[in-house]
């Protein structure tokens, strides 16, 4: 639902032509968050930034946020802070979602199988990240995905970085979600409380509580320690099981 009478989106394209933009011209991402705070002050940073993303062509980050073909191809990245005009003569096709020959995403597929009950090692962060954003309630009953004008919490932009899921609990709280398929160190406390603190100071109300999650294949000792004084910080291992059940010839089931 937009805030304004126009989308995010739509008050780009307004930006665009306030800033008398011609092609070959950049501009930087602040200088975008202030149009947006001068004119339409309900519209949260880390909201302009991502819309920032979702129409750039070539920010693969932008697949997050399902960019419309043709109607959100406006921007080229140079890079984390600048922006010029796309130019279809000559810049690369837009990054686009794409589906795989099956017509369905690794995401869709890895979901399947584990709803099949058929499970293995995450392979990459992001096939964690997309599972758990789809079934944020084994996480937290009521927890579900931030969104706002088209923007989900999957690789939220935070300050030139991406927080891995963003999400809303039952009480409408941010929580921060990072994750680590492997083993997780105390390293990552720093990380974490820099994205929690950039949420509060830019995306929350003034009633929002902001907390953080971390989910790991295996939390250490010192990740427990470093947590035990935070007390909005949560710390989850995941478990991956594998069951097979041969279907030729018929036979008793086998549980690994």
């Amino acid at each position: 639902m937009a805030i304004y009478d126009k989308p995010v989106r739509f008050l780009m394209k307004d930006m665009v032509n306030a800033f008398g933009l011609q092609n070959g011209q950049s501009f930087v991402k602040q200088q975008a968050i202030d149009w947006f705070a001068q004119h339409y002050p309900k519209v949260k940073k880390g909201t302009v930034t991502a819309h920032l993303i979702r129409l750039s062509v070539n920010a693969p980050s932008r697949l997050h946020y399902s960019p419309k073909p043709g109607e959100d191809d406006l921007f080229f990245q140079l890079d984390s802070n600048h922006f010029r005009l796309y130019d279809i003569q000559k810049d690369p096709l837009p990054i686009h979602d794409a589906k795989s020959d099956a017509g369905t995403s690794r995401a869709e597929a890895l979901e399947e199988d584990i709803n099949l009950g058929v499970s293995t090692e995450f392979a990459y962060e992001s096939d964690l990240r997309d599972y758990l954003a789809k079934n944020l309630q084994v996480i937290e009953p009521g927890l579900k995905l931030y969104e706002e004008e088209g923007i989900t919490g999957v690789e939220f932009p935070v300050g030139g970085r991406f927080i891995d899921i963003l999400a809303i609990d039952s009480r409408g709280d941010f929580v921060v979600i990072e994750l680590k398929v492997s083993r997780g160190y105390d390293r990552v406390i720093g990380q974490l409380l820099r994205y929690m603190a950039w949420i509060q100071k830019n995306q929350a109300e003034l009633v929002q509580e902001v907390r953080g999650i971390i989910v790991a294949r295996e939390i250490s000792e010192d990740l427990v320690l470093a947590c035990s004084l935070i007390p909005n910080i949560e710390l989850f291992e995941y478990e991956l099981s594998l069951s097979l059940k041969q279907v030729h010839p018929v036979a008793k089931n086998i549980n690994i």
